[in-house]
């Protein structure tokens, strides 16, 4: 694959160990909260948000049936981490529920290479679409989803007054 900084390793996707999937979880919710309050909700409205979303698709101390959380890695060094999964209503709609590339990594092609391995672990598994929530100010995620077909169902807006 080519872009600005030359050629990119192969992304694999590996699963988080059961010890490493407790930490992974806590790291998410956090970088989760600050994201829905730089979009505009209260700590208090992102957290109940984090807490509903941890209970619907984490019960237990578990991923939900389906769901797969683990560590990209590219020639064999960790470069961000994937969670994937059917969504509650269909299984055969899945849902990126979190993407992240490592910020020492990111601008290299990661997040794309990410991303279409994401659709073939989708795919593989009987999906028949793949979707998404994207933060309005992540215009860089937003134009990534968009140059690779993704199309917008929905937006939501805010204005302070």
């Amino acid at each position: 694959m080519r872009h600005n900084r030359g050629m990119v390793a192969t992304i694999t996707f590996e699963p988080f160990p059961s010890a490493q999937l407790a930490a992974w979880l806590k790291t998410m919710l956090v970088r989760y909260i600050d994201e829905r309050v730089l979009a505009g909700e209260s700590v208090d409205e992102a957290q109940q948000n984090a807490n509903a979303s941890k209970e619907r698709l984490y019960p237990n101390g578990s991923p939900a049936p389906g769901h797969q959380i683990g560590r990209l890695r590219s020639q064999g060094q960790a470069v961000g981490a994937l969670w994937i999964g059917p969504t509650a209503n269909d299984p055969d709609q899945w849902w990126v529920w979190e993407i992240v590339i490592d910020e020492e990594f990111r601008g290299r092609g990661f997040g794309r290479q990410a991303m279409l391995l994401a659709e073939e672990i989708a795919r593989t598994n009987g999906a028949s679409t793949i979707g998404l929530n994207v933060f309005g100010h992540n215009k860089t995620a937003r134009s990534l989803y968009l140059s690779l077909g993704f199309v917008e169902s929905s937006v939501q807006m805010r204005k302070a007054l």
